[in-house]
């Protein structure tokens, strides 16, 4: 008998999250460790769960999580909309829930890039009269 799977993907800034849903117990694996051997802060742990606690499918799902780019804060950003998304396939019933707490939208924000004749996207050099 084939499991039972739903995908999401999720992005922030320059991370990629693919997320597995699998029934299950409330196990979250990201890149093969245990949330809590990934992220070393409670707030980035909270952030990722918060999808399936709002929803109450805390204990009813495994996820699986393969991640890379970005940073931590990112990368957990993108974890959370790849659970949201997942979880819409898994039941469409949960969109009013998901949508009103804002999980179903894309951060938009990205890096600006470096202008030329600046130090930074916006620091220009220093000014000296002589």
């Amino acid at each position: 008998m084939a499991k039972v799977q739903y995908y999401g993907t999720g992005r922030r800034k320059k991370a990629i999250a693919r997320v597995r849903l699998v029934p299950g117990t409330g196990d979250v694996k990201i890149n093969n460790r245990t949330i809590d051997e990934f992220f070393n802060y409670e707030t980035l742990k909270v952030k990722v769960k918060e999808p399936l606690v709002i929803t109450d499918t805390l204990d009813k799902y495994d996820v699986i999580v393969n991640v890379n780019g970005g940073g931590y804060t990112g990368q957990a950003g993108a974890i959370r909309l790849g659970i949201s998304r997942a979880l819409l396939k898994a039941d469409a019933e949960l969109r009013g829930v998901l949508k009103k707490a804002g999980m179903l939208t894309r951060d938009p924000r990205m890096t600006e890039r470096k202008k030329y004749g600046l130090k930074k996207a916006r620091r220009a050099p220093q000014f000296s009269k002589r």
